[in-house]
């Protein structure tokens, strides 16, 4: 099943019929039901996954480096190295 797009000087006539909210929709469930953007959502989500694996990840390291980067700054503080 294939969606054809409105032309642009068409596209006033459409949305007087249809609420924007419908628009998305129809463009959403086209896109899932699709064999072939059942890949790109595949894909999607993989990605999805895997950000925030890193993301997470970064998160931890920051949190257990930042004491690690803290005390370095207090220890050139004390011998008089920075202000």
């Amino acid at each position: 099943m294939e969606w054809h797009f409105a032309p642009f000087h068409t596209l006033s006539s459409f949305t007087q019929q249809f609420s924007y909210a419908d628009y998305t929709m129809r463009i959403l469930w086209n896109i899932l039901w699709e064999e072939e953007a059942a890949t790109a959502v595949e894909y999607a989500v993989l990605l999805a996954m895997i950000l925030l694996t890193i993301i997470g990840t970064i998160g931890m390291v920051g949190g257990e480096t930042h004491g690690m980067w803290g005390n370095i700054t207090s220890g050139l503080e004390d011998v008089g190295f920075i202000k």
